[in-house]
């Protein structure tokens, strides 16, 4: 298995998306979405992990996916 992989299936090909969610308190009674995060997912299995958008970037994110 490559030691870039997916921990859970060994795959290679990945995939980021990027979404946005609403906190507790008053920016879930208002519908604000102040807190971001890339998903970087298995396109093979689908195993997903969130990183915060503000503390990880590009190639780095996907580094710390593979491993």
């Amino acid at each position: 298995m490559n030691d870039k992989s997916c921990i859970k299936c060994g795959s290679t090909d990945a995939g980021t998306k990027e979404v946005a969610m609403t906190g507790t308190g008053l920016s879930k009674m208002f519908d604000i979405q102040n807190n971001q995060f890339v998903v970087v997912y298995c396109k093979n299995c689908g195993y997903s992990e969130f990183y915060n958008k503000k503390a990880s970037m590009g190639s780095n994110i996907l580094d710390l996916f593979f491993g």
